[in-house]
């Protein structure tokens, strides 16, 4: 197996989450200037996709169960179109509840077939990295998964390989909550600018 450079955990973590931010801090920058020289029809040219709650939560939950095609900071701004204050807090908890059952489905799926040679074909040759990291950090990987730009979906698929306890990964997986109440706050905060 290959080796990746050794690391304190709280390195990894604090390394990972310095990326979540930068990337958070260029998506709303992004957001930002699209807004101001695009003007209050920022969203119209996604008019036909937007207007359709039921695909764009569709779209949002294959992106969350495939390894997050899509950034949930790109739903979250959607929901800021959709009303008020609350309808964005409901909004951002279907998105939540989305994101944590992804996790649990791609757990679930590598927990019923962790034993077929494909899955493990797939993870040896494009998840090497997050299993080695596994074996050094335990379940500290679900939690800086679950905060971080690292693929969530990924290390649950990974931790379902290998028959982690259920317990467990419902506890840090709770993190992934964590995550959305903080993200989605920064979005609304930046909508205002």
């Amino acid at each position: 197996m290959e080796t990746i450079k050794e690391e304190n955990k709280y390195r990894f973590l604090f390394r990972n989450l310095f990326r979540g931010l930068l990337i958070l801090g260029v998506f709303i920058l992004a957001f930002i200037l699209f807004k101001k020289f695009d003007g209050a029809d920022y969203f119209e040219w996604l008019e036909p996709v937007y207007s359709n709650p039921f695909l764009v939560y569709l779209i949002y939950s294959i992106s969350e169960i495939f390894f997050g095609i899509f950034p949930p900071e790109v739903f979250m701004a959607w929901g800021l179109k959709q009303g008020d204050g609350s309808s964005y807090v409901l909004i951002i908890t279907i998105l939540m509840l989305i994101s944590y059952a992804a996790g649990w489905i791609n757990f679930l799926v590598g927990l019923a077939f962790r034993q077929l040679s494909t899955i493990r074909w797939l993870i040896r040759k494009y998840l090497k990295k997050y299993v080695i990291y596994l074996h050094r950090f335990g379940g500290f990987l679900i939690i800086v998964a679950a905060v971080t730009p690292i693929p969530y979906a990924a290390v649950c698929l990974i931790v379902g390989t290998v028959n982690y306890s259920k317990r467990k990964f419902f506890l840090y997986t709770l993190f992934r909550l964590a995550r959305f109440i903080v993200y989605a706050y920064i979005v609304w905060k930046a909508n205002e600018i």
